[in-house]
């Protein structure tokens, strides 16, 4: 990334709001590996991000934009009237000395938090929650952003980054906004020792594995698959839907993403 794309602080995070990320290394409780190609990574210090927004009705400033190493999106330190300091995620258009909100009252404009049944159609709208008061769940991410398509008996049909169009109380809040960093889908990593650092080692393919640890594996020589793309477990890996077609969540899509 060039210095002139460059927007965010090198400043230190702001100590009452960090804490040390312990190092799992992608095990669970028992020791085994339950997510596979992590470790080694530096250490790392997580921001608490205020993903609730709930001090309503009261007014913060920018203090700053940061870069935070737990997530590809820059996030801003805003400091309210009686003196708190909290982490947000910044949109784009974020600026040090702005000021946000969360409130049902709050004017459509950048980084304010209101219910979906006040922004109007067609907004863009990020941080938005599943449940009300559960805090912000999804559009979290670099760039990504969703649109609100119509408000209909108490509930907001919400276009997704994915291109599904999805059903969601009027109730849940959303920021407004893009999520800022549009630029990180362009960043090159450059060599394999800093994705080492970043904790991603490396991945093997599957025809080169033990046939006990991979179906792909095995064979004299060099062999294709042999079958059909297939998970490390034997799920197919590819033009298999995976979704569980009895869940809950199925009656709330309108219309379901692009294949």
């Amino acid at each position: 990334m060039t210095a002139t794309t460059k927007q965010y602080s090198a400043q230190k995070p702001t100590k009452s709001l960090v804490t040390l990320l312990k190092k799992h290394a992608g095990r669970d409780g028992t020791g085994q590996v339950s997510i596979s190609h992590r470790g080694h990574r530096q250490k790392r210090y997580y921001r608490q991000i205020d993903f609730k927004r709930d001090k309503l009705e009261m007014t913060a400033n920018v203090v700053s934009v940061e870069y935070d190493p737990n997530r590809n999106a820059h996030i801003s330190l805003v400091r309210y009237t009686d003196g708190e300091v909290r982490y947000i995620i910044n949109a784009v258009g974020l600026n040090v000395g702005d000021t946000v909100s969360s409130s049902a009252t709050a004017p459509i404009k950048v980084g304010n938090c209101l219910p979906l049944s006040k922004i109007p159609t067609g907004i863009e709208i990020h941080n938005l929650e599943i449940h009300p008061g559960q805090g912000a769940k999804l559009i979290r991410s670099a760039g990504a952003f969703a649109t609100i398509v119509a408000h209909d008996k108490g509930k907001a049909q919400v276009k997704l980054n994915s291109g599904e169009v999805k059903l969601f109380s009027d109730q849940v809040r959303a920021t407004i906004g893009r999520v800022s960093n549009i630029v990180h889908k362009d960043e090159i990593i450059g060599k394999a020792g800093r994705k080492i650092l970043m904790g991603i080692r490396p991945t093997v393919r599957g025809t080169a594995q033990n046939p006990r640890s991979h179906p792909h594996g095995g064979g004299e020589g060099r062999s294709g698959e042999g079958m059909h793309p297939k998970t490390p477990w034997g799920k197919p890996a590819r033009g298999v839907r995976t979704r569980n077609k009895r869940k809950w969540t199925k009656s709330l899509i309108i219309s379901a993403r692009p294949r």
